[in-house]
């Protein structure tokens, strides 16, 4: 509306005059408008136009973000409770207070002062190769990175809490996700047109023939033994014609395949539909909660603050930090960075009394 013809108020008493008319005006209009909306929504809708009303369960979430909190969840029977990563080690090797005796509050700074370093470790030793299994799937792949992961594992109480956990979760894919993932027409991600049911399926029978023959191997060794104390002078061939010279026994192959945890579960991410960040994140914060879950069992702090600890935004920082730092890492870059993790995970073993396997 044009004002410029009419009257500047000449007066602060008209000023104000203008201010309330304008206000009044203001109200009124707002009034109207609540009106129109109440009588809107009386007002019965024309028919053959009725719509449902909207729900938010109409709108069906993403495959993918139901498989990210089935494999957060600490339920997922991978096994992880009967490993401790090192800390049960770390706390007995601990240097105790001249009184030898620590209050819970003394103690919960041991657990603050382990946990930064057991994710630095595990995330530049397992990490890398949880996101190169994620960007490449196929079981060849699979089956080189979990290869060249059991040989840079030194540590052989490690090594057999990663084997461990990744037969679990191996043994989860075939038996309860691998058939939903395959009805619902995931692919690997690659293109090539292999199943998703399919896509880990030649690296479990990799696994399933490696320890049969395995198996045989160990029994051949121990018939062979059994033949030597039943008498090496028969005329069997494995007595040398009865001269009773050994021979040489058959030393078993190493298996194909170990089936380690972390390329296990970045191959299984991708084929649920896992972004890489997502596998990444959940891989790090499945670490994270078998810690504190040690730690409550161990008696370090009760279920509060471990559910403190975890909602942290330190333990969301470390998480970023690590994933960050390995982002880019290649496999064969990958390797210890806390070398005395190591000494404590193996160091277990040795423990007079102990309530878990590593």
């Amino acid at each position: 509306m044009d004002t410029s013809d009419e009257p500047e108020p000449c007066n602060a008493s008209e000023l104000e005059d203008e201010i309330a008319d304008l206000e009044r005006r203001l109200s009124k209009a707002k009034a109207w408008r609540r009106q129109l909306a109440a009588d809107s929504r009386a007002s019965p809708p024309p028919a053959g136009s009725h719509q449902p009303p909207s729900s938010p369960l109409r709108t069906a979430l993403p495959s993918s973000t139901h498989f990210l909190l089935l494999l957060s969840d600490s339920a997922l029977p991978l096994g992880s409770f009967a490993f401790s990563s090192g800390l049960e080690s770390y706390l007995a090797h601990h240097t105790k207070t001249q009184n030898q005796s620590q209050t819970p509050n003394q103690q919960q700074p041991s657990f603050a002062a382990f946990l930064p370093l057991s994710l630095s470790s595990y995330a530049a030793t397992a990490l890398p190769f949880a996101l190169a299994a994620h960007r490449d799937p196929s079981p060849a792949r699979l089956a080189a990175l979990d290869d060249l992961l059991d040989a840079s594992l030194p540590c052989a109480v490690g090594r057999r809490a990663s084997v461990a956990q990744g037969r679990a979760l191996l043994s989860i894919w075939e038996r309860s996700f691998a058939g939903v993932v395959d009805r619902s027409g995931s692919g690997n991600g690659n293109g090539d047109g292999i199943g998703a049911a399919d896509a880990l399926r030649a690296f479990a029978a990799l696994l399933r023939s490696s320890s049969s023959s395995l198996n045989s191997a160990v029994t051949t060794t121990a018939g062979v033994s059994s033949s030597r104390r039943g008498g090496g002078h028969g005329s069997g061939r494995m007595g040398g014609a009865g001269d009773g010279e050994p021979q040489p026994e058959t030393e078993p192959e190493p298996p194909a395949v170990a089936a380690h945890l972390a390329p296990l579960l970045g191959a299984v991410c991708a084929l649920v539909g896992l972004s890489l960040e997502q596998t990444a994140y959940v891989f790090m914060l499945g670490h994270v909660k078998a810690l504190v879950s040690a730690a409550v069992r161990a008696g370090m702090f009760g279920p509060y603050q471990a559910q403190k600890t975890l909602a942290s935004g330190t333990v969301q920082g470390l998480i970023t930090a690590v994933i960050e730092r390995e982002w880019e890492t290649p496999v064969e870059e990958a390797g210890q960075n806390v070398p005395v993790m190591d000494l404590w995970v193996g160091r277990h073993e040795v423990l007079y009394s102990r309530i878990f396997n590593s």
